[in-house]
């Protein structure tokens, strides 16, 4: 595992998706956090309490580019994503997916944003038969391409916590996960459920830290969150 030194201080930092499970960990992170000096939301609905430190945008997510102008941040974390079952609508679905990264990745690259973060899925894959793996490894390869300095993809397996909105099929394969975590193990480690602090974490230090690989899997995310926020692993 690379460590490097801690960089730029007074930092600011650009958050897509905090409102979501892992975006919203990784809100409060950056709140307390006294590297970052402003934290710039950029979502659909606001998250619903104020801060010294925060700066929101309510904005169209699909139409980045017309607010490219307050794009402005050393740091970018991408938390973005939906489901099947909340986006069944194909075409729908990897605008979100895709080209919300994609197009946040772009600006970032126009706007000098040197540190890009995305939180992408394990077995995410261009050429892969399943559409939400696909959609995931096509994002990948267009966020590369973009050619930011730091850039980090996250790939988490399945994620738990409890979110606002009743998915009953997601709340059932996580249920199933927690029994089959305690199989997982050696090789299969990778396999397990992983919580949204601990994806959270690990972006956050991955910001500040210089790291030697890009694409980074699940247990490998644990092992850099667990490593460096002094908690025990639980799953």
């Amino acid at each position: 595992m690379g460590k490097g030194q801690i960089k730029l201080q007074e930092k600011t930092a650009i958050i897509l998706g905090a409102t979501g499970l892992t975006g919203g960990n990784l809100l409060q992170m950056l709140l307390k956090d006294e590297r970052y000096i402003k934290i710039r939301l950029f979502s659909r609905s606001s998250i619903g309490f104020t801060h010294p430190k925060l700066e929101e945008h309510i904005v169209d997510l699909l139409d980045l580019e017309t607010y490219k102008t307050n794009f402005l941040a050393d740091e970018v974390f991408c938390c973005i994503g939906t489901t099947k079952a909340k986006t069944p609508d194909t075409e729908m679905y990897k605008r979100i997916d895709f080209g919300i990264p994609v197009s946040a990745a772009k600006i970032s690259r126009i706007n000098g944003i040197e540190t890009f973060l995305v939180i992408s899925a394990m077995g995410a894959n261009s050429k892969s038969g399943v559409n939400y793996n696909r959609i995931k490894g096509e994002m990948e390869e267009a966020v590369l391409k973009c050619g930011i300095p730091n850039t980090y993809i996250l790939q988490p397996s399945l994620i738990g916590g409890k979110r606002e909105e009743q998915r009953m099929g997601e709340w059932l394969a996580k249920q199933f996960m927690k029994i089959l975590n305690f199989v997982l193990v050696g090789p299969l480690e990778k396999f397990r459920s992983i919580d949204p602090e601990v994806i959270a974490g690990a972006m956050v230090w991955l910001a500040n830290n210089s790291y030697d690989q890009v694409k980074i899997q699940s247990d490998e995310i644990k092992k850099i969150y667990h490593s460096h926020f002094n908690t025990s692993v639980t799953n």
